[in-house]
């Protein structure tokens, strides 16, 4: 992947003349964040069982043939399909009985079958499998009640995967069918890149630790568990780096030492106007930033760059608003930090809203849903209830998230909207 230097972005020179920071589209932002990627290039060879999750550093080609025999696909006989015009009866005897993992050594003369199990290898001679339900046996004499089709319920040799082949493309994200077909090709170990590195803070003198008794004014850190849940399921490493007071010295040196020994960085709160938020100041120091006011909602405050060789997010500071932003713009990046070059974006597609939405037009907004099926197994969508930006409870009760663009205002009930599923991720 080419990537572009922010540097660029920052003075006006990277040839896009729509660049606004103060008010960017969803999808121009993320945009602009993909072309400042640039990801990792290392890679390790490890366990085929440790590899879930993880994204393949190279092109696999099978070392054979899948399968490596012809077989058949089912329970039945084998024969030669030449014998039904020979023997106008219709009738053959069985000679053998062939079980799976197991060969007959003869050859199948004029008017002879096999007994053949699933996946048992095609006797020499033979080139068709009728199922045992479609004949009539008398001790070692079928008679057919139904001819097949000549090469009918055979797997070939190859038919699945042939010697060579790319079996899965470097930039595949390993899941559990994947463990089985390298399983099925005798792969013990595979090449992968190397995990992504993720520090995480959150920003505040408002914040507690969990277990504590809350001060007036006070509030739970929440962000940093959400964050490590989200950051956990991506498969990266995890690095927590704390809650930080609103001290620059101490803001400035978990930043750099975040910057140091993380790929990525990723705070929460901190990047609004607030007159005690000083990443922004610390980051104009540090760093190559872009900050942006995105047209989205919740989640406006969102900031972008580099701080030194660690990619770094700033995100909002309200619980809701760290989700959304994490999943519209945090997450697609990091799949593609992590190796992958088109990370396949979190299905989107249209269901009935059983009840009225409020919302004001000019900004994209992703309410929390549950889609469900009705009585008729239709699927509908449903807003969870109240849609603050620090209402996290609507998250764990979401199942989706309702999409409304920019041009979308007020909706009545039963109009069509874009929901877009959280099954999986949350």
């Amino acid at each position: 992947m080419t990537t572009n230097s922010i540097s660029k972005l920052i003075s006006g020179t990277h040839g896009m003349d729509d660049y606004d920071p103060n008010s960017m589209s969803v999808a121009k932002a993320r945009l602009y964040i993909r072309d400042y990627l640039n990801p990792i290039t290392e890679s390790e060879l490890i366990d085929l069982l440790s590899s879930l999750g993880r994204i393949l550093a190279t092109d696999i080609l099978s070392p054979a043939n899948v399968p490596n025999y012809d077989n058949s696909a089912m329970d039945g006989y084998a024969f030669n399909a030449d014998d039904i015009k020979l023997n106008a009866s219709t009738e053959l005897t069985i000679i053998a009985t062939v079980f799976a993992g197991k060969a007959f050594d003869g050859t199948l003369a004029a008017g002879e079958c096999v007994r053949i199990m699933t996946g048992g290898a095609m006797p020499k001679g033979a080139d068709t499998v009728i199922m045992q339900e479609r004949v009539q046996c008398e001790a070692n004499i079928i008679r057919f009640t139904e001819a097949p089709k000549r090469t009918m319920n055979v797997r070939y040799a190859g038919e699945d995967l042939k010697l060579g082949q790319v079996v899965l493309t470097s930039g595949h994200l390993m899941r559990a069918a994947d463990l089985g077909l390298f399983a099925s090709l005798g792969i013990a170990k595979i090449p992968v890149y190397r995990k992504l590195k993720v520090a995480f803070f959150s920003t505040g003198d408002e914040l507690a630790s969990v277990g504590q008794s809350l001060e007036t004014g006070q509030v739970y850190d929440s962000n940093r568990y959400t964050l490590h849940g989200m950051l956990t399921r991506m498969g990266v490493e995890v690095i927590d780096m704390g809650a930080i007071p609103d001290n620059p010295d101490l803001l400035q040196s978990t930043l750099l030492t975040a910057s140091q020994i993380a790929d990525v960085v990723i705070s929460s709160g901190g990047v609004s106007v607030g007159e005690a938020d000083y990443m922004k100041l610390l980051l104009t120091k540090h760093g190559q930033v872009v900050f942006w006011k995105i047209a989205m909602k919740p989640g406006r405050p969102l900031a972008y760059g580099k701080v030194g060789n660690a990619h770094y997010f700033g995100l909002p500071g309200n619980p809701v608003a760290v989700m959304v932003t994490f999943y519209q713009f945090v997450r697609e990046a990091m799949l593609v930090l992590m190796g992958q070059p088109q990370p396949t974006p979190l299905p989107v597609f249209n269901v009935e809203c059983t009840e009225n939405i409020k919302k004001m037009t000019g900004r994209t907004e992703f309410q929390r849903g549950v889609l469900f099926a009705d009585k008729d197994e239709i699927w509908k969508v449903k807003p969870t209830g109240a849609q603050g930006s620090a209402i996290l409870s609507s998250m764990s009760l979401a199942n989706c998230f309702i999409v409304l663009d920019e041009a979308t205002g007020n909706l009545s009930a039963g109009a069509l909207v874009q929901v877009q599923v959280l099954d999986g991720l949350v």
